[in-house]
């Protein structure tokens, strides 16, 4: 396959997978912000997103507070910040046009109507049902999904759509968890109460892991078994270990043998997740921990575009003049 269309499919599904994730966490902060009675605290908590994202700097230079309005504004349709919903939404189906003849007419078709339909929505009607419009930014990411196992035949461009989806997903679920549990961190006295009990279930909520904990643990949610799920898990969908031994499954089938780092990188970091246990986690520090996980992920990331997606150098053949 040529490395440009290559990376024009794992880059269209990380957007895809980009734009699902601001939803799920804009979702629960939503959700949380009208829970919580305490005005300067539920604008508080519109911090999160931009900290997650990696957007607060930007959000800064455009908007003088931090509230749900402008937050959600900011992160789901404005065209100028690259890491929106409808900027992920027209990156993915930019992806998508340069590799059509790649793509089943009905992968297409979801991707090209999902952005068609965003054209119709403004801030009026974001501000006036936002949970209607994530849920449908997330019905539309699974559709996405569905469509494509369901038609695309199983080749290098269906792992290098999973490559992308996996990086992405992995890079969100550990930039989740540390925002919660460093950034957001409650007083002292409010760990173990309420408003820590609703945080830790916002943090599930947004990974679709809140029934998933409770079948698991039968118990009160509590940060240790929260991170155990979200990163040690092997069979659950969003946790760390479960979406690094996908990343490691692909580079091995995509690199057979031939490009040795990065299947170096990508089975180091399963390895770290596969013989962690969560006790020794939290005793040298989560925050750590997770920092360095995504230091990790962004060199693999960085190394797969060096591995499938940079075409090589070709020597230049040099005449010597008599």
């Amino acid at each position: 396959m040529l490395s440009r269309t290559a990376s024009n499919l794992y880059w269209m599904a990380r957007f895809i997978e980009r734009a699902e994730n601001t939803a799920r966490v804009l979702d629960v902060t939503y959700r949380m912000s009208l829970v919580n009675r305490n005005p300067e605290t539920a604008d508080n908590e519109w911090f999160a997103p931009l900290h997650i994202t990696g957007t607060l700097f930007p959000f800064q230079g455009h908007y003088s507070l931090v509230c749900a309005e402008q937050v959600l504004s900011f992160m789901a349709l404005d065209r100028d910040n690259p890491s929106s919903i409808i900027a992920c939404a027209q990156q993915a189906r930019e992806n998508a046009r340069s590799v059509r003849v790649n793509l089943t007419t009905e992968m297409w078709e979801v991707i090209n109507g999902t952005w068609l339909e965003l054209q119709a929505f403004n801030e009026s009607k974001l501000h006036a049902n936002p949970s209607a419009f994530f849920d449908w930014v997330k019905e539309r990411s699974h559709l996405f999904r569905g469509v494509t196992r369901g038609t695309m035949h199983r080749s290098e461009a269906t792992d290098f759509l999973s490559l992308g989806t996996f990086i992405e997903r992995t890079d969100n679920t550990a930039r989740i968890l540390d925002v919660k549990y460093h950034v957001l961190l409650p007083s002292a006295e409010d760990i173990g109460r309420a408003v820590d009990y609703y945080q830790w279930g916002a943090v599930l909520r947004s990974l679709s892991a809140f029934e998933t904990y409770k079948r698991i643990y039968r118990d009160v949610i509590s940060p240790q078994k929260v991170a155990e799920l979200m990163m040690l898990s092997e069979n659950f969908p969003r946790s760390l270990l479960y979406g690094m031994g996908r990343v490691l499954e692909l580079v091995e089938s995509l690199a057979p043998g031939r490009r040795a780092e990065v299947v170096r990188q990508a089975g180091e970091l399963y390895s770290r997740l596969r013989y962690a246990r969560i006790q020794d986690i939290f005793n040298a520090g989560l925050h750590e921990y997770v920092t360095d996980y995504l230091d990790r992920i962004s060199l693999l990331a960085t190394e797969i575009d060096t591995t499938f997606f940079t075409p090589p150098l070709v020597a230049q053949e040099t005449t010597e003049v008599d």
